[in-house]
C-alpha cells in the first residue's frame, strides 16, 4: 500500500480546524497520548490558540484494561483550563474502534462538564466499534483488522506514517 504523506494529512486536518473554528480563543485543544499530543502541539502553534494545549492518555480509562494491560508508562493528564461549559476538541493520531476516544472522553468528564467535544483525527481507518465519528478528519483509509498504521516524528517535528503488519 502505498501510504499518503503525513505532512500533507496533517495540512488538511489543520485547514479543517482553521475553518470550523475562527474564534479559537476560548476553544480547549486537548491531545491524546502520543501521536495526538504531537498533532495537537502542532495546531496549537500553527493556529494560534490562546488556551494552553492540553494532553490526556487513556491507559487507565480504556474498558479493555484488564485485557491490554499498560502497553508503556500512562502519561500525566494536564489539562491547564477551565474544562466545565467550554467546547473541547480532542485530537489523536488514528481513529479505529472508537475504544480509546470513549476513555478520553470519560477521563475528560472528572475535570467537568464540556459544552461540546469534538474530534479531529490525522486518519481514519475504519472498524468501528462503538457509535464514535470524527468531524475534522485528515483522510479516511480502511485497514484490515491485523493492520495498523504507526506515526512517529523526528527531531524537527515532522511526521512519518509506516504500516504495521501484526
Amino acid at each position: 500500500m502505498n501510504l499518503p504523506n503525513p505532512e500533507s494529512l496533517y495540512a488538511r486536518l489543520r485547514d479543517q480546524v482553521a475553518k470550523a473554528f475562527s474564534d479559537r480563543s476560548e476553544l480547549g485543544l486537548i491531545g491524546v497520548h502520543s501521536g495526538g499530543a504531537w498533532i495537537a502541539e502542532r495546531l496549537h502553534a500553527d493556529l494560534g490558540f490562546t488556551l494552553p494545549c492540553g494532553f490526556l492518555d487513556s491507559a487507565f480509562y480504556r474498558d479493555d484494561f484488564s485485557e491490554r494491560g499498560l502497553k508503556a508508562d500512562p502519561k500525566p493528564a494536564e489539562v491547564p483550563f477551565e474544562v466545565e461549559g467550554r467546547n473541547i476538541l480532542l485530537v489523536d493520531d488514528v481513529l479505529y474502534t472508537g475504544r480509546t476516544t470513549r476513555a478520553i472522553v470519560n477521563h475528560l468528564f472528572d475535570y467537568g462538564r464540556p459544552a461540546k467535544i469534538e474530534l479531529a483525527v490525522l486518519l481514519d481507518r475504519g472498524g468501528r466499534q462503538l457509535p464514535i465519528d470524527a468531524q475534522y478528519v485528515g483522510m479516511h483509509i480502511p485497514l484490515k483488522p491485523h493492520e495498523s498504521f504507526v506515526l512517529t516524528r523526528d527531531e524537527s517535528g515532522a511526521f512519518h506514517l509506516d504500516l504495521e503488519v501484526n
